[in-house]
């Protein structure tokens, strides 16, 4: 039998254990906070010792998985995780999710590198695997999970100039999503999709542990990309309008002034309304994207589907509407499509409350927050043998009554363990 209907199923976002106030750190760090008003960002979750991709991935699915039969989650035919903060060069951390999540093994496990627009890869990727019929019934678990881990070997780092552009804004997360032919969430308009790549060195990770990058080669990539993107899903969707053919927009957020000044730009070449109409139209469609970006920061592969969690949650889905999704990865490679989302695909996100997860995180000082950061030393990439050992998160787990994680208790010749506690 054909399939024709694909997308999400079932979607969770993940926002760890930890946050901090954006605003405490850029005092702390004497930044200019007029320039600093533009990140549009109130919270930052941290990514704790005892905290890696894997346990962020896991802890982002388990809650999909754990409403499933048997027989569902056996269906699960392909895993997929997309991250630029693997653990190591050759081991995807796939493998570790795969088991920690308990799926069959008659399953392929990959991951996918490709800056921020992996987790897009992933979903079409796996859209691809349910349309194509090849297993008839079988679905597909996509998660998109990315930390920022600074690290602090000496004083001298802690004012070291990148940073001003990326910690405040840096966060930790991931976006687990079952793809199946049941889109109950986000039903995917297929063959709508425009997408567009070029070599640009606007940011990457020379080294496992680190950044760099040009901040004002990267906006203006995003931007070029963001109007390319648009052209080539116009030439493909009949009657295509930026204006009017979607209700709302979930753009990739690395942080809220650079999606503001996209939707800006994208309205003047395509709508051209006046400044009063453009700023109406970004309150309407594009704000409920940000409220999660707002409270997470930039974790770079899974952002878009953060702000597109967010839209879902907060947008007015009485009857059924289109979203129009901007993907945009460093490098670079970007995309815009869309899809539908009903109000029963909204009550079944709902369900698993995300903001009452983000509520739950505890709120580091800034002390805490420094010594996490001298901490991370400890289980950086290539480490060998550690026992993590994370006061912190006995402390949380302690006073929060959080309900069972995976958190990564030691590094033993190389190879990862973790444990539910």
């Amino acid at each position: 039998m054909e399939c024709s209907e694909v997308g999400i199923e079932a979607m969770n976002v993940y926002a760890g254990t930890a946050c901090l106030d954006v605003r405490k750190l850029i005092d702390h760090r004497e930044l200019d906070i007029a320039r600093f008003n533009n990140l549009l960002m109130s919270e930052k979750t941290v990514a704790l010792a005892s905290e890696d991709p894997v346990t962020f991935a896991v802890n982002a699915a388990k809650p999909i998985l754990d409403a499933l039969s048997e027989e569902e989650k056996n269906s699960i035919e392909m895993l997929i995780t997309c991250t630029e903060s693997g653990i190591d060069f050759g081991k995807s951390i796939s493998t570790y999710v795969h088991d920690h999540l308990g799926l069959n093994k008659n399953c392929r496990v990959f991951e996918v590198k490709q800056a921020c627009y992996s987790g897009t890869v992933g979903l079409h990727n796996a859209a691809n695997f349910i349309l194509s019929n090849t297993s008839p019934g079988a679905k597909a678990l996509v998660i998109a999970v990315d930390l920022c881990r600074f690290m602090v070997l000496g004083e001298e780092d802690v004012n070291e100039k990148d940073w001003a552009f990326s910690e405040p804004s840096g966060g930790a997360g991931a976006v687990a999503m079952l793809i199946s032919n049941k889109p109950e969430i986000f039903r995917l308009d297929v063959g709508a999709s425009g997408y567009y790549s070029y070599e640009v060195m606007d940011t990457c990770r020379p080294q496992p542990d680190s950044e760099a990058g040009n901040a004002d080669i990267s906006l203006m990539s995003y931007l070029d990309c963001c109007e390319q993107t648009f052209l080539q899903y116009q030439q493909r969707v009949d009657g295509a309008n930026y204006a009017h053919t979607f209700d709302y927009l979930a753009f990739h957020t690395p942080f809220g002034g650079m999606v503001k000044g996209a939707h800006r730009s994208l309205m003047r070449k395509f709508a051209q309304q006046p400044p009063a109409q453009i700023e109406a139209d970004y309150n309407q469609r594009v704000t409920p994207g940000l409220t999660y970006c707002q409270r997470i920061g930039n974790i770079m592969g899974g952002a878009l589907y953060v702000s597109l969690a967010g839209v879902i949650e907060a947008g007015d889905f009485s009857t059924p509407r289109r979203i129009g999704c901007f993907a945009y990865g460093s490098g670079c490679c970007s995309e815009f499509y869309s899809g539908i989302v009903t109000e029963q695909g909204q009550a079944r996100l709902k369900s698993l409350d995300i903001a009452s997860h983000l509520d739950s995180r505890y709120q580091l000082s800034i002390e805490e927050y420094e010594r996490s950061l001298r901490q991370n030393k400890d289980v950086r990439f290539g480490t060998q043998d550690v026992e993590v050992e994370c006061p912190i998160t006995d402390k949380i787990q302690q006073q929060q009554q959080l309900s069972p994680r995976l958190y990564l208790k030691r590094i033993n010749n190389f190879h990862r363990e973790y444990e539910f506690q």
